[in-house]
């Protein structure tokens, strides 16, 4: 397996969606989840590790051409009240990655951070990658953290990294676990006919981003990562909807009616993220292909045939 893509965080959503791809591309793959996970292909070497220290990095980063951290811990929600564990969940992973990278400083590095938690701040217009981070809950604040410190292994040790900021990312094989896409949970309610929770009155806006055009994104990335410095890209399609036209338009997509039930907002939630991929578009002639009817209507054809 040298010469290999060790891949963080290959059991989740992303994780697998990018194995998928990696393997299609004939990539040999070093995956490692935090909990068990379909290796898929022949070509990839799979371990069920927490990867929590230094030294469990080292027998993989020998044999490793580049490293795409994809993995998370959290959500905004469930954060929140929990700074002890974001840190010690996300923040320590990471820092622990870019110490044993200190030995390995020519393996560049695709970090999976947040755009959709760090563009939360009311703003005119949409935010590119020069806009100011702000961060609602500690599961943000995790991400600033982690972004600062891969900068300063860049600055430090000459380090390449390539820090990718998504909006919300949804499509076919993203299962329905609580606080983890709206998309899906939706769906979910939609197939057994129960009713969706939903937090604040359906104004906030959000940006979503079909997994295809972000794994595109994250193949132009990998090819152009051996270039040493700290670069941040925002992925995203650039057309933010708010809950309520969202959860129209799945109506008008399922032909069934989505019954909800509007709580208290939460003050990790932002009101509104609206964002632009400028530097993507300039770096890798990259924009978001799939609009987002099309895309919530490949995901609803998936879940509803894998959900009965």
């Amino acid at each position: 397996m040298a010469d290999s893509i060790l891949l963080i965080g290959a059991g989740g959503f992303v994780g697998q969606r990018l194995l998928d791809v990696f393997t299609r591309r004939g990539e040999s793959v070093i995956a490692v989840s935090r909990s068990d996970f379909d290796a898929r292909d022949g070509r990839v070497e799979g371990h069920v590790l927490a990867m929590r220290e230094v030294q469990d990095y080292a027998p993989f980063l020998s044999r490793a051409r580049a490293v795409v951290h994809v993995a998370s811990a959290s959500t905004p929600g469930s954060s929140a009240g929990k700074p002890v564990h974001e840190l010690d969940e996300n923040v320590r992973p990471t820092v622990a990655l870019l110490q044993a990278l200190q030995g390995h400083p020519r393996l560049p590095l695709i970090y999976l951070s947040s755009g959709g938690t760090l563009y939360s701040r009311i703003a005119e217009g949409a935010s590119d990658e020069l806009a100011a981070v702000y961060s609602r809950s500690y599961h943000g604040a995790g991400k600033i953290a982690a972004e600062h410190f891969i900068e300063a292994w860049c600055n430090q040790f000459d380090g390449a990294a390539v820090v990718l900021r998504p909006s919300n990312l949804y499509g076919p094989g993203q299962d329905e676990r609580p606080d983890f896409g709206i998309v899906p949970a939706a769906f979910g309610k939609l197939v057994r006919g129960e009713t969706l929770h939903v937090w604040g009155d359906g104004s906030a806006e959000r940006d979503y981003l079909y997994i295809d055009d972000f794994t595109r994104l994250v193949l132009a990335a990998l090819d152009a990562a051996s270039k040493p410095g700290f670069r941040v890209f925002n992925a995203c399609s650039g057309a933010s909807i708010d809950l309520n036209g969202l959860f129209a338009l799945i109506e008008r997509i399922t032909g069934r009616a989505l019954h909800r039930i509007y709580d208290a907002g939460r003050k990790v939630d932002a009101p509104s993220v609206r964002m632009q991929a400028t530097r993507a578009k300039q770096a890798f002639d990259w924009s978001a292909e799939v609009e987002l009817a099309e895309g919530l209507e490949r995901t609803w054809r998936w879940f509803s045939t894998t959900r009965r």
